[in-house]
Formats: structure tokens, C-alpha cells, sequence
């Protein structure tokens, strides 16, 4: 954009109203997805989350939150992946706390629409959105691949992961919680570390938290169906549905939702957030700020 004003949060009076129509009358919707929307599901790092499946960790090392723990030097790769199986499983394989997924769904299933996401725990897919309408940019809970990188492929990490976790003292119930089944240990045997089928290094997740980040096929083949899904629709009656990004990394949809929205003849942007809703004001006659918890957003649109 030409100054990428930023101004303070605030909301669009009337934008229920205006969302609920401008999305009737789109003939495209692209949802940009962050952290919040995960965070309106249930998807928590701290608090009582935190506090019921890592309070072991948090007594010995004096981390509050999961984020905080998945960057801590562990001592031994068996304690590494014991703190990180659980986070896997808690924020991958268990089932989402709260609907908020499905009232998106609900909201743009009989639109054209597309999703780009920086979330990494798979909701969309588990509540049932096209998986040929996603790129996840930044990686999934679900993959390993090789840490150093040796090559460009990952593997699912579903079994390991059960298997880690269970090592550890844990049971899996019918509703697939973990509930204590015993003792619980801090680390996982020896014979369960991950360790790359190619060239031998330790595995790793396939998150991008640096340049050894792998974009295996399927992200590509991914990232070229959102490449040509903005070509098809540029001179359309678009929305830019920003719902739960902040700036940690704005440049991957976030300023290009503005720059898109400035430039389309016919697009327009809409931003749900709790507490950090806005535009600049170069698009601010073609947007939409509503603050305030996503779900609750969304009962309102629906």
C-alpha cells in the first residue's frame, strides 16, 4: 500500500449487518486464518490447558505456556519429545474444544471460497473444509521431517506421536482426551525417538521456525492452487475475511488482503479479532472491523 497508515482498533458500525450482506453478495470469499481463530476454539497454550498436561514440565523448568516450552533446550531428546508428543497430541489429535470451526464452515460452505492459514493444528481439515481450497503456509503439527534437511518430504507423525504419549503414563479415553494411567514420566524410551530414514539425523517438526523449514510437495501444489485461485478471481465481487491474525507474520496474507483490497476494483475486507480489529486508511470505505471473540462473531453472522 502507498503509507500503510495503521490506525487503532475499532469497529464498523453496523458490521454485523454489513458482513452478513457483503458475504450474500460475494461471489468469492478468501479466509485468511491465524492464531486467534484457534485461540476462539479452545486452542489455549496456557492456563488451565497448560496447567493439566504440563505441570511437571512447568515445576522444572519454570515455563508458563506451551509456546515457551516447545523452544526450551531440553536435556535429552527422550525428555524433548515427551514434552513434545503431548503438545502434538493435545493441539492436533484431540478433538477441537469449541464449534467455531464448524460456524465458519456453516457460514461460507455454499460460497466459492478458499483458506490460507498460518495454524498449524489441522481444524481445518478435521471440521470438513475442501482440502483443495487450503494452504497452510506454515507447517502442520502432524508431520515430521528430517531436521537437517537431507530431503524435501514429510512423514506423518499420528502413531509416533499415540505412542509417546502413552509411553509416558497416559491413557487415551473414548472422547480422546489423555487421562492419567499411572505414574507420569518425563520422557519417552529411547526406541521411540524419531531418526530420518535417509541420511540418519534426528527428526524434527515441520514447522517453519527457520530457514530448514521443508515445503514438501504437497505445500506446493497447494501454494499454486491459492496462486491461480487469486488470478480466477481478481476482477470478482471478492471478501477478504481476515479472522484471527495478528503480526507475527502479517506478510503472509495479511498486508496482501489490504494491498489486494486497494487495488481490486470490486474487493472488499473484513477483519474479526478480539481487541486488534482494523484496516488503513487507504481501504477503510471498503472494510469491515468488528472486535470481539470470533465465535461470537459468528453466531451473530449465522
Amino acid at each position: 500500500m502507498r503509507n500503510q497508515v495503521y490506525i487503532r482498533p475499532y469497529d464498523t458500525p453496523n458490521g454485523i449487518e454489513k458482513l452478513s450482506n457483503v458475504i450474500k453478495e460475494a461471489e468469492a470469499v478468501i479466509i485468511g486464518a491465524g492464531a486467534g481463530l484457534s485461540t476462539s476454539a479452545g486452542f489455549v497454550y496456557d492456563g488451565e490447558r497448560f496447567e493439566r498436561y504440563f505441570k511437571d514440565f512447568s515445576e522444572k523448568y519454570h515455563f508458563n505456556d506451551m509456546y515457551s516450552g516447545g523452544f526450551y533446550p531440553y536435556e535429552t531428546p527422550e525428555e524433548k519429545w515427551a514434552f513434545w508428543s503431548r503438545f502434538v497430541y493435545i493441539n492436533r489429535y484431540m478433538k477441537i474444544p469449541k464449534p467455531v470451526y464448524e460456524k465458519l464452515l456453516d457460514l461460507v460452505k455454499d460460497k466459492d471460497y478458499f483458506v490460507i492459514t498460518t495454524n498449524v493444528d489441522h481444524c481445518f481439515q478435521k471440521t470438513g473444509f475442501d482440502k483443495q481450497r487450503l494452504f497452510y503456509t506454515q507447517g502442520d503439527y502432524g508431520l515430521f521431517q528430517c531436521s537437517k534437511p537431507c530431503h524435501n518430504k514429510t512423514y506423518n507423525n499420528e502413531e509416533t506421536i499415540r505412542k509417546m504419549v502413552l509411553s509416558q503414563g497416559y491413557a487415551i479415553a473414548k472422547d480422546g482426551t489423555l487421562v492419567e494411567n499411572g505414574p507420569i514420566q518425563m520422557r519417552v524410551p529411547s526406541e521411540l525417538i524419531p531418526f530420518c530414514p535417509v541420511c540418519g539425523e534426528p527428526m524434527a517438526m515441520n514447522l517453519r521456525a527457520d530457514d530448514t523449514f521443508v515445503q514438501d510437495e504437497g505445500w506446493e501444489v497447494a501454494a499454486g492452487r491459492y496462486s491461480d485461485y487469486l488470478q480466477a478471481h481478481r476482477n470478482k465481487k471478492v471478501l477478504f475475511l481476515d479472522a484471527g491474525t495478528g503480526f507475527n507474520t502479517p506478510i503472509i496474507f495479511k498486508i496482501p488482503f489490504w494491498q489486494w483490497t486497494e487495488e481490486w476494483p470490486d474487493a472488499k475486507y473484513a477483519c474479526l479479532n478480539y481487541g486488534e480489529a482494523f484496516a488503513p486508511e487507504e481501504i477503510k470505505d471498503k472494510s469491515i472491523c468488528i472486535n470481539g471473540d470470533i465465535g461470537d462473531i459468528l453466531d451473530q453472522l449465522l
